[in-house]
């Protein structure tokens, strides 16, 4: 049978008349196209999940500490007294969540108790991950963004007074309780905050006796047994 010719009955088959009546090169172009639209659409697909996880790659690989604020944001701290104050922690929990500026809404990524609802997004809720950031990196990030990533620059949107309060709320899902401490470099428990380290062994001070807390009881002074 000659090459696109139907077979005896064919005819009678719906839609295997029309299918036979193209050509061997006709149908050749036609799986070509079909295998193209394939390979398209594989492409769009690789390409989607390439284009959601790239913006969030930095925040998924990211182990080490971040890197340091630059000079512009290095002395920058939260300002004093803010990190116990409730009503300033009140007003960064309606920033992060978009309540008082519909244009900022922090939880829409890290979600509203902290855990993340986007891909990518910093999970405010790892204690030890947060503490390696210190206030002012904390602040850059958010006044800057991160590049390669989905974190916008708020520096736009956001006073510098809305940004640490912003953070001052953010550190309250792992960091509750802590400040940083800008002598120490380190996250300290709020009521330690400034306070400096007991020097040890200073002189003139008496050291407590191993074990008991206490300090050494003072030694009798020796009898003077002369005129007796």
């Amino acid at each position: 049978m000659e090459s696109g010719a139907l077979a005896s009955g064919d005819w009678d088959v719906p839609g295997k008349a029309s299918f036979f009546m193209y050509s061997d090169a006709e149908r050749g172009k036609e799986s070509r196209t079909a295998m193209k639209l394939k390979s398209l659409v594989g492409l769009l697909i690789i390409g989607s999940v390439g284009f959601l996880t790239a913006g969030c790659a930095e925040e998924q690989e990211s182990t080490g500490p971040p890197p340091p604020a630059p000079p512009e944001y290095a002395d920058k701290h939260m300002p004093a007294g803010w990190w116990a104050d409730e009503k300033i922690i009140a007003e960064g929990k309606e920033i992060f969540e978009g309540v008082k500026n519909i244009d900022v809404n922090c939880s829409s990524c890290h979600g509203k108790d902290g855990k993340p609802v986007k891909a990518g997004a910093r999970d405010f809720r790892k204690g030890e991950r947060m503490k390696l950031y210190s206030d002012s990196v904390w602040f850059w990030r958010i006044s800057e963004g991160v590049p390669n990533t989905k974190m916008k620059a708020w520096k736009s949107k956001l006073s510098e007074e809305d940004r640490w309060k912003a953070m001052a709320y953010e550190r309250t899902f792992g960091l509750k309780g802590l400040a940083y401490d800008v002598a120490k470099k380190d996250w300290v428990p709020v009521a330690e905050l400034g306070k400096a380290a007991p020097a040890a062994g200073a002189p003139g001070e008496a050291k407590p006796a191993a074990g008991d807390g206490k300090a050494p009881a003072a030694t009798p002074a020796k009898e003077d047994k002369k005129g007796k």
